[in-house]
């Protein structure tokens, strides 16, 4: 929204000048086999030539002559005034055309100006043929090729006709100037620019003609900030033009994800076209920075925006899994952007009856030394006195003899009872996840047992204070001597 997201965007648009009245068929009336009935147009139409007076005849006009006794008795109705957005009108149009004239410039208006295509015989008439009414107004001869400023020569805005169905205003075809490359980006070219009107008015009179401010709030979500579309006129049926919002180019870059913070601009104003602030918030969980605060918020009068799909940045494919935590050791502010600390935990504090967790396959067999080599701290996860306890006594792995005696835990490591005050120094959680202080006591104690001194040579007091004091609390309690 995004990118757009202001980020580039490209919408496939279906817009118009007008209806396509060049189009339109023969009248219902059969004017050729009327030709030599009628010398002049304005022997039916009256209200071309005389205003106020009908543009068509009354049915009784038919029936002089179409009475069952000279001519069959037909069935004819006037037609009903077609709904339009052309600002057209025969009595101003004669007026200007006959002003012109008496100027030098262009001929006395006739009917067949507008009525009756280049080399057709009398009566060849077809509701109208634009491509001349164009050549007359200096246009060009091909209607859809005409600059978008002139469509408010002969067009009024949109939302000033009622009359309109949705179906037709639906079938508006595009002018060439919207499927120009870069027509939806940001430039000279851009549809953005095209709309700023040069005059007194906000927005150009020419997107009024087919848009109105609900098209454009479809897909812009600061709509309501922007003064080009709000000069537009509410009319919910132009909401029957198709858009569609889809990432522009540099969106798609795989290296776009990492870096788009940087293409924000001040205060978020390149992305605010198509993102609210919850498409931000789908992936930065972290409090908002000034960019993600200062786009609007979803709501009414906006477009939906940019619809974000929570990814895996690139960084994080592959063998990501095993190397984070040095990661996010060292960028902790990374990972607290996108991650809440419950996402850690499922792996980091795994349910033990469940499948898989944490660690690769086979580590239940070298856990013990991954655990005294200090890999990672098994205390963050795991409760040593319950979990480890727990399993090592469904497993056998428990102490059946005296430290020092056969049977006994430690075996796996000859002369272990002569090491053993380094390895309670260098991880003391893992002995008490199997040992209470009295097991220490029947050795180490100053005034019982066999008084070995638990500090060995050389023991510096202070400097272990201040290096782990949780080591002296384990003998001492808080009362260190």
């Amino acid at each position: 929204m995004r990118s757009m997201r202001v980020a580039a965007l490209v919408w496939p648009m279906l817009l118009g000048g007008s209806l396509a009245l060049a189009q339109a068929g023969p009248d219902r009336f059969d004017h050729p086999k009327h030709a030599t009935m009628f010398p002049r147009c304005e022997t039916c139409h009256v209200g071309a030539a005389s205003e106020g007076a009908p543009l068509f005849p009354e049915v009784t006009s038919c029936a002089a002559c179409h009475d069952g006794t000279i001519k069959p008795v037909v069935r004819w109705t006037p037609p009903v005034g077609r709904a339009s957005n052309l600002k057209f009108g025969h009595g101003r149009h004669r007026e200007v055309a006959r002003a012109a004239a008496g100027r030098g410039r262009g001929d006395p208006p006739v009917c067949s100006n507008c009525h009756q295509p280049d080399g057709a015989g009398w009566m060849q008439t077809r509701r109208a043929v634009i491509g001349q009414c164009l050549s007359c107004h200096k246009t060009g001869p091909d209607h859809f090729a005409v600059a978008d400023t002139a469509c408010a020569t002969c067009h009024v805005p949109l939302a000033q006709v009622e009359s309109l169905s949705r179906e037709r205003i639906k079938a508006f075809p595009a002018p060439a100037a919207h499927r120009v490359p870069g027509f939806m980006a940001i430039g000279p070219s851009g549809h953005g620019t095209m709309a700023r009107s040069v005059g007194q008015r906000a927005v150009a009179a020419s997107c009024a003609t087919c848009h109105a401010r609900d098209f454009c709030a479809n897909c812009h979500v600061n709509a309501p900030e922007t003064p080009t579309i709000q000069a537009l006129d509410p009319d919910p049926r132009s909401l029957v033009l198709e858009t569609k919002l889809v990432a522009p180019r540099n969106h798609r870059n795989p290296e776009f994800l990492q870096g788009h913070g940087a293409s924000t601009g001040r205060n978020g104003e390149r992305c605010a076209t198509c993102h609210t602030r919850q498409s931000c918030t789908a992936c930065h969980i972290a409090p908002p920075g000034k960019a993600i605060q200062a786009l609007a918020a979803a709501g009414p009068g906006r477009g939906l925006g940019a619809q974000i799909t929570r990814k895996k940045p690139l960084s994080h494919i592959g063998d990501f899994g095993n190397q984070h935590a040095r990661l996010a050791v060292a960028e902790a502010r990374s990972c607290s952007t996108c991650h809440a600390r419950t996402e850690c935990l499922q792996c980091h504090r795994p349910d033990p009856a469940a499948a898989g967790g944490y660690h690769p396959a086979a580590f239940l067999t070298r856990h013990p030394a991954s655990a005294y080599a200090r890999e990672s701290s098994c205390s963050d996860c795991h409760n040593p006195q319950q979990f480890c306890a727990t399993c090592h006594q469904q497993a056998g792995v428990v102490t059946t003899a005296p430290l020092g005696g056969r049977g006994n835990y430690h075996d796996g490591k000859q002369s272990f009872l002569l090491g053993h005050g380094q390895a309670a120094r260098q991880s003391l959680e893992s002995c008490v996840s199997c040992h209470v202080e009295r097991d220490c006591l029947k050795c180490h104690a100053s005034t019982g047992g066999r008084r070995f001194n638990p500090h060995g040579p050389g023991f510096d007091a202070a400097r272990l204070k201040r290096k782990n004091p949780q080591m002296c609390l384990a003998c001492h309690g808080y009362n260190i001597p």
